[in-house]
């Protein structure tokens, strides 16, 4: 493959939608260019990291590689929609991955305790709650669903939608907002929306969520947020709802993604679904597994700061480069046969969470959610298989299946 249709496959949505080709692309960058100039059509120039060791090495060093200004993969014609869109404002919001020290050390402290296992215990026993009604839902259907669409994007959003203290009637527009805002180029996921569209929606909602806390404060997320200071001062309505969208949008799809994947790998490997439902106490392991395998979140840029030797290459003061989390997490010298699905592995030291300083502040909330879930399931259903092609997001920066038919009877 000629470098620049390599470039151009890297860049493109429909490579994340084909799972296999997602994976070649990137066996063969950490083969033979593990630190890849990219200049793909239609997109500013970036470096590609893929190996695990790289990734570390670059993530540890949060003064050297910074978070602002570019943060995702976006075509040059996009970016300038953005800047269209933005209309004179220096940005439509500012959430903990646009952030640096010491901002981002700040806003994160504000939900800390929120997120901390201490407190998600205290939520064990609605979380099985949730967690037992969305099997119940599967049975209701019958004996076959789509997983995906029909029972995994759900049970996460109700967990956070219980976190932040918000309303269940509005489920359906939360839900639509956050699959358009995650579609990627998809056109399946947009449904008539993109990016753009999508952030001033959940902007305007969470608009509202910070005005009726500050007027009638609860013991949520929510109301921590909207009656927060930040350096002394108030917070301001643009930082409040910033946060909002960060939390509500990566802390549902990442997780339905894990789950809906999960259950795939499950299916895949008979062997190790038997097995975790002999033994449910290695739940917490396959969960950890199922967020390396299914690897939600597929990038994140850094910028450097100063220039930079890595592997022989010199990255300039300057320039863009693209994080691989999911070709870290199959880095064949960071994992024992990476390729497969192991779900006592152990170490398992994976990037499905990011790493350093920027590591995902929910990712005890979504370890919680995952083996809430499956206990339930694994304890109720007798067989589950595929009842049909799954299928994936075309997206290149945060998703994975977006269809899973299934079959099953129950115990």
């Amino acid at each position: 493959m000629l470098d620049i249709a390599l470039d151009n496959a890297l860049a493109d949505h429909k490579s994340y939608g084909n799972v296999d080709l997602q994976h070649r692309l990137f066996a063969q960058l950490r083969r033979d260019d593990p630190v890849h100039w990219t200049q793909p059509d239609g997109y500013r120039p970036f470096w590609i990291i893929s190996k695990y060791a790289d990734i570390i090495e670059i993530e540890r060093q949060s003064d050297r590689f910074i978070n602002a200004p570019r943060t995702k993969l976006l075509s040059i014609e996009f970016e300038s929609k953005v800047r269209e869109a933005m209309n004179g404002k220096p940005m439509l919001f500012r959430a903990l991955p646009q952030m640096d020290n010491p901002d981002h050390a700040k806003y994160q402290k504000l939900t800390h305790a929120w997120f901390q296992p201490r407190h998600i215990r205290t939520l064990s026993e609605r979380m099985a709650e949730l967690a037992k009604d969305s099997v119940d839902r599967l049975f209701a259907m019958g004996d076959r669903c789509d997983f995906y669409s029909e029972i995994a994007i759900y049970y996460p959003l109700r967990v956070l939608m219980t976190i932040l203290g918000l309303p269940r009637d509005d489920e359906a527009r939360l839900l639509k907002i956050t699959q358009a805002y995650f579609g990627g180029g998809d056109p399946d996921m947009q449904k008539g929306s993109d990016l753009i569209d999508a952030t001033i929606a959940y902007v305007e909602y969470f608009k509202d969520v910070a005005k009726e806390r500050r007027q009638n404060p609860k013991d949520d997320v929510a109301t921590v947020i909207a009656t927060s200071e930040i350096d002394g001062r108030p917070i301001e309505d643009f930082e409040a709802y910033s946060y909002y969208v960060a939390l509500a949008s990566a802390g549902h799809d990442t997780t339905s993604a894990t789950i809906a994947g999960g259950l795939l790998a499950l299916i895949e490997n008979a062997d190790a679904m038997a097995r975790l439902r002999r033994e449910p106490d290695l739940l917490p392991d396959a969960a950890e597994e199922m967020v390396r395998w299914v690897s939600p979140v597929k990038h994140f840029f850094r910028t450097a700061a100063v220039d930079y030797d890595i592997r022989g290459k010199k990255i300039r003061a300057g320039d863009s480069i693209l994080i691989s989390y999911p070709s870290g997490n199959r880095d064949e010298e960071a994992f024992d046969r990476p390729f497969a699905f192991i779900p006592d592995r152990s170490p398992n030291r994976h990037l499905g969470y990011g790493f350093g300083i920027h590591a995902c502040i929910g990712r005890h909330l979504a370890k919680a959610e995952i083996v809430a879930f499956f206990r339930e399931l694994l304890s109720r259903i007798d067989r589950i298989e595929l009842a049909g092609k799954p299928a994936w997001t075309e997206t290149s920066f945060l998703g994975g299946l977006k269809r899973l038919p299934v079959s099953y009877t129950g115990r």
